[in-house]
């Protein structure tokens, strides 16, 4: 399992409980306000998970991963990618733009590895031209900058000509699903929604309580709030005062991550989410909930008697 990295909600404590847990913890590089953040997070997840791993040496701790935004706004991406190569960060997420060259040859310089989100075919065979390891195949139903492609379908394609890593996201919240998306041929399950909805999220109250509350009809595919096509909770729409089922196209053309967001209001105040929530209705811990989907997951394979 791959913790999906979260706008907003993915900080060091999530990541930490991710990693301890025994998964990929993540999140975006721009969730550390400014770049001197950014370094200052990394060397303190470092410490942190090297000290846990001294005290639990029996514990297999999970990778830490960062998302990095390659789109041309994002004034920060070289110092930040500089950053995560100087800490010789394990993973590097890339999206909404296939990474140059420059930055490929930079994580491949310390053995570190790039996955690159992606939403059709023709995303996927820019990302490898480009040199990427793997792919995030970001289906439909899933939170955030998400696609329409069905998990079929795009896990399919991808496989007639990609046999490397592969991770699947879109509404996967159980141990079930899990198993769906190795079955289809995904080598990893990209979560995100489900950790929203944890203690160690740095979402407010409200925000989790909608999570908690929205069935998947509540989530609204819009490309209104940041340029580019995402889903997006109902209810925080409508905090806002806008109408979520008359809601204007957006320019991609405008889209922005100078500071940070891409739009006002985005992440913040109009909340991202994926169609599993309807699957949701507690609150535990992220250790909590990576036990329960394994567990889950183990059932499930037994009832089908996998091998």
């Amino acid at each position: 399992m791959i913790a999906a990295p979260m706008f907003t909600v993915s900080y060091p404590e999530l990541v930490l409980a991710q990693c301890k847990a025994g998964i990929v913890g993540s999140f975006p590089a721009l969730n550390a306000r400014e770049p001197e953040l950014l370094d200052e997070w990394l060397s303190r997840l470092h410490d942190e998970l090297a000290a846990y791993k001294e005290s639990n040496p029996e514990v297999a701790l999970g990778p830490i991963a960062v998302n990095q935004i390659s789109h041309d706004s994002n004034v920060r991406l070289s110092q930040d990618v500089e950053t995560c190569v100087r800490h010789h960060v394990p993973i590097i997420i890339s999206s909404l733009r296939a990474p140059v060259r420059e930055i490929v040859d930079a994580v491949h310089s310390y053995g570190g590895i790039i996955l690159h989100d992606i939403i059709n075919i023709r995303h996927a065979e820019k990302a490898l031209e480009a040199g990427v390891d793997g792919l995030i195949a970001v289906a439909a139903g899933a939170g955030g900058h998400a696609g329409r492609m069905s998990p079929f379908a795009l896990v399919g394609e991808i496989r007639r000509f990609f046999d490397g890593p592969l991770a699947l996201s879109g509404s996967i919240v159980t141990g079930k699903a899990i198993l769906a998306a190795q079955t289809m041929g995904a080598d990893f399950a990209y979560v995100g929604t489900r950790f929203i909805a944890s203690k160690e999220a740095n979402a407010s109250d409200e925000y989790k309580a909608a999570i908690l509350r929205a069935a998947g009809s509540d989530i609204i595919y819009s490309n209104w709030f940041s340029g580019v096509h995402g889903n997006y909770l109902r209810e925080s729409i409508e905090r806002t005062g806008l109408d979520p089922d008359n809601l204007p196209e957006g320019d991609k053309s405008r889209m922005s991550f100078a500071d940070g967001q891409s739009k006002p209001k985005t992440w913040k105040d109009i909340w991202g989410a994926g169609q599993g929530v309807g699957q949701i209705d507690d609150l535990p811990t992220a250790s909590e909930i990576v036990n329960r989907l394994a567990l889950e997951y183990a059932h499930t394979r037994k009832q089908l008697h996998v091998q």
